[in-house]
């Protein structure tokens, strides 16, 4: 029997894919990214939950849903929540959280990109700047669109490209791998126009608001890029590709600590202050 070169060409591209998606599975397995969740954003699962109009009796899912930042807020209010990640390791940290919490909430390993749903499954579909680093854009967005029944919601929390969180992957990125081919870059979800055109006609009364979560975790901006290097996957990433070359990990740290020095709003000595922008965005399903 032969095999064309089509055959050929879609076999190699799913063991790309399969490469890819590992990779990304070890990159947010690294670190602590729960702790990052749990003492540098708490607030903005809540906010994302509001922004979806979650309440009893919904049905929701969160994609990209790490350790459960908007999944347990939802589940507290009586919704059923599936949390679904690319990377199952940060489960278990959200079990420890929902158990603590007294709810409990379906824990799904899925690829954004391709959700083990069927379609019109959900009343809300949610992602708490989860879903914007999955590489293919387009592929993430008709799948949060095609789980979710019409007239569902679809509510998404993005960092923007030039607030605090894009200016940190700006800085990195010089430093960093190079993406895979085809894959944008992730603050670009936090793009109005972006998001316009990724979800299009699909969706009525797209509305998106910049808004501003603080970040006064350390006492100074060196602390803050140790508890990156220490904590954060992407950082930790950018570190372990130039291991090999203490003259770019050391040009990595001059970049990296004078950006968050001139980030840094605190006036007193022994704190920081950080407001990091980010895009909420809601729209319903045609």
């Amino acid at each position: 029997m032969s095999i064309t070169n089509d055959s050929v060409r879609t076999s190699a591209d799913q063991d790309a894919d399969r490469q890819l998606k590992a990779k990304h599975r070890a990159l947010w397995a690294s670190g602590d990214y729960p702790a990052v969740a749990a003492e540098i954003i708490p607030a903005l699962g809540p906010e994302l939950v509001r922004a979806c109009g979650i309440g009893p009796g919904h049905h929701v899912l969160d994609v990209a849903a790490g350790s459960g930042n908007a999944a347990i807020p939802a589940a507290a209010l009586g919704a059923t929540v599936t949390a679904s990640d690319l990377t199952p390791e940060l489960f278990d940290a959200g079990r420890v959280i929902a158990t603590r919490r007294g709810v409990t909430l379906d824990w799904v390993e899925a690829d954004a990109e391709k959700l083990p749903f069927e379609d019109n499954s959900f009343d809300v579909v949610m992602s708490c700047v989860g879903a914007m680093f999955a590489p293919h854009h387009q592929a993430t967005a008709d799948e949060l669109v095609r789980v979710v029944r019409p007239g569902g919601t679809i509510g998404m929390i993005n960092w923007t490209p030039d607030g605090f969180i894009g200016d940190l992957f700006a800085t990195m990125k010089p430093y960093a791998p190079p993406p895979p081919a085809g894959a944008s870059a992730p603050p670009l979800w936090g793009s109005e126009d972006h998001v316009q055109k990724l979800f299009g006609d699909n969706v009525l009364g797209l509305t998106t608001r910049r808004q501003h979560v603080p970040m006064d975790h350390c006492a100074t901006p060196l602390e803050f890029r140790e508890y990156w290097k220490r904590n954060y996957g992407p950082t930790i990433a950018a570190y372990k590709f130039n291991q090999d070359r203490p003259e770019r990990v050391a040009e990595l740290d001059r970049d990296f600590l004078e950006m968050l020095t001139r980030w840094n709003e605190a006036t007193t000595p022994g704190e920081t202050a950080y407001r990091s922008e980010y895009l909420l965005v809601t729209a319903t399903k045609r």
